[in-house]
C-alpha cells in the first residue's frame, strides 16, 4: 500500500472519530434536556397535574426533541463536507473522558459568577428556603433555586415523612433546579441513619459490628441495601462510610461508627463499602480526613486535636482513605480537628492547606472533590464566622462547603472575595469542574 493511501486511510478514520464525537455530544445534550422534561413530567403526573400541565410537558419534549434532532442534523451536514488537504492526518483519540471534560468546561464556560460561587455550597433545605421544617418542594424551593443555585441540599430525619413524600420532594428540587443538584445525606447505618430511622426501615448492623467479621463481603452488602434504598427515593450522595481507625477507643464521636482499630481490616471495609455505593449509583463520601479515630473531644461541641504524627498517620489513619481512593471514592469530607504534629497550630483541617493541598493532593494524589465537614458546627462557628470559615477552607483547596452556620453570609462573603482577587475565579473554577465530573459521569457513561 502507498503512503498515499496510508494518509488517506488516517484521514477517514480522523473523520470517523470525530463524527462519534459530535454525535455522541448531541445524544448527550438530547439525554440531559430529556431528564429534565422527564422529571418535570414525572413530578406533574405525581402530583395529580391536570391535562393543561401535561400538554405543557408534552410539548417541552417536542421542543427538546427537535432542538437534538437539529444539533444532530447539523453534525451530519458538517461531516459530509469534504475535508480539504490542509486537514491533519493524525487521527485523535476521543475518550470519554475527553467527551466529560467538553461537557463539564461547557457548561462551566455559560455559568455566571455567581452561580459558579453557589454551586460550591451544600446546605440544608430549611436555610435555602428560610423555613422552621421543610417537607416539600414548591414555589419557595423553586423561587430560591433560581436566587441560589447551590450544589446540593442535605437532608435529615425531620425532612422526611414518608417514601412518597420524600421520593417527591427530592424529584421535584431536581426539575426545579437549573444545574445538577446533590441530594445528600447521613446513611452510615444503625446511630446515623436519617432516612432508616424516619422511615422505620431494618436497620442495618453498625460498622463496629461489620468489622469484628473481618469479611469486606458483610459491609459490600450493608451498602448495597443502603445504596438501594437511598437511590429509590432519589438521593444521590451519602456522607459514608466513616473511614476513621479508631485508634482511641475513649473517642465517643467516633465510636461504633468506626470499623474497626485495625487500619488494614477498615481499609478492606472501606473499599467494599465504596464499591457497593457507587454499583447503586450513590455517590461516596469518605470521611473524616486525615483520621479523627484518634483525637479528643467531639467536634459537635468543640475543637477536637489528636497528637499522631504525620508518620504515624500514614502507617494508621491515612490508609483506609488510601483504599477508599483506589475503590473509585469520589468525594473526601476533611473534619474539624487540629493536626498540630502536620499544620504547626491548632488551625483546623478542614482549614488547612497543609493537610487538603500538601498531604491529600499532592502526596496522596487525589483528585476528586474534597468537602468540609458541617461548618455550623461548633468546632468551626465558636472561632470563625461564616464568610471567613468559607474563605479560608477553599483558600485551603477544598471544593464544596457544607452547611455553614449563615449561609447568605457565607455565599455573599465568597463572591466578595473572589470579586476583590482574595480568592481567584480559577480556583472557583477548578472545583466546580471536579464536582460536575461527578454529577455528568452518569449521563456520558449512559
Amino acid at each position: 500500500m502507498s503512503d498515499l493511501e496510508f494518509q488517506d486511510d488516517d484521514k477517514r478514520e480522523y473523520r470517523r472519530k470525530r463524527r462519534i464525537r459530535n454525535q455522541i455530544l448531541a445524544y448527550v445534550s438530547l439525554a440531559l434536556v430529556l431528564a429534565v422534561v422527564g422529571v418535570g413530567a414525572f413530578v406533574a403526573v405525581r402530583a395529580g397535574g391536570n391535562a393543561l400541565e401535561k400538554r405543557k410537558q408534552q410539548r417541552l419534549e417536542e421542543e427538546a426533541m427537535a432542538q437534538a434532532a437539529e444539533e444532530m442534523q447539523t453534525t451530519s451536514v458538517e461531516e459530509a463536507v469534504p475535508e480539504t488537504e490542509e486537514t491533519t492526518t493524525e487521527v485523535e483519540e476521543y475518550t470519554e473522558e475527553d467527551l466529560l471534560e467538553e461537557v463539564v468546561n461547557s457548561c462551566i464556560s455559560e455559568m455566571s459568577l455567581e452561580d459558579r460561587v453557589a454551586g460550591l455550597f451544600i446546605i440544608t433545605p430549611e436555610a435555602l428556603t428560610n423555613v422552621d421544617k421543610a417537607v416539600k418542594a414548591g414555589d419557595g424551593t423553586k423561587e430560591a433555586l433560581d436566587k441560589y443555585p447551590v450544589g446540593g441540599l442535605v437532608y435529615f430525619k425531620q425532612n422526611i415523612q414518608s417514601k412518597d413524600q420524600i421520593t417527591e420532594m427530592l424529584a421535584n428540587t431536581v426539575s426545579m433546579s437549573k444545574y445538577p443538584i446533590f441530594l445528600a445525606v447521613d446513611e452510615e447505618g444503625d446511630s446515623v441513619a436519617r432516612v432508616a430511622d424516619a422511615l422505620k426501615l431494618n436497620k442495618v448492623d453498625s460498622c463496629a459490628q461489620i468489622g469484628e467479621t473481618s469479611d469486606p463481603n458483610n459491609a459490600y452488602e450493608v451498602y448495597k441495601e443502603i445504596g438501594t434504598y437511598l437511590c429509590e427515593y432519589g438521593f444521590n450522595l451519602n456522607f459514608a462510610p466513616v473511614a476513621d481507625v479508631l485508634t482511641n477507643p475513649d473517642n465517643k464521636a467516633i465510636g461504633t461508627r468506626s470499623f474497626g482499630s485495625d487500619a488494614d481490616n477498615v481499609s478492606s471495609m472501606v473499599a467494599a463499602s465504596v464499591k457497593a455505593l457507587e454499583e447503586t449509583g450513590v455517590t461516596a463520601c469518605l470521611k473524616h480526613f486525615p483520621g479523627q479515630g484518634n483525637a479528643d473531644g467531639d467536634t459537635h461541641e468543640e475543637l477536637a486535636s489528636t497528637d499522631r504524627t504525620l508518620e504515624e498517620m500514614r502507617e494508621t489513619e491515612l490508609k483506609p482513605f488510601a483504599a477508599g481512593i483506589e475503590a473509585g471514592a469520589k468525594m473526601i469530607m476533611v473534619g474539624h480537628f487540629a493536626v498540630p504534629s502536620i499544620t504547626g497550630d491548632n488551625t483546623s483541617a478542614s482549614l488547612s492547606k497543609k493537610v487538603i493541598t500538601d498531604v491529600l493532593r499532592e502526596e496522596m494524589g487525589y483528585n476528586g472533590v474534597v468537602i468540609t465537614d458541617a461548618l455550623n458546627m461548633s468546632a468551626i462557628s465558636e472561632y470563625y464566622d461564616s464568610s471567613q470559615a468559607c474563605i479560608m477552607a477553599l483558600k485551603a483547596g477544598a471544593d464544596m462547603l457544607l452547611m455553614p452556620e449563615n449561609f447568605e453570609e457565607a455565599y455573599e462573603g465568597v463572591l466578595a472575595a473572589v470579586k476583590d482577587g482574595t480568592i481567584s475565579e480559577a480556583r472557583i473554577n477548578d472545583s466546580l469542574a471536579r464536582v460536575y465530573r461527578i454529577k455528568y459521569a452518569g449521563a456520558i457513561d449512559k
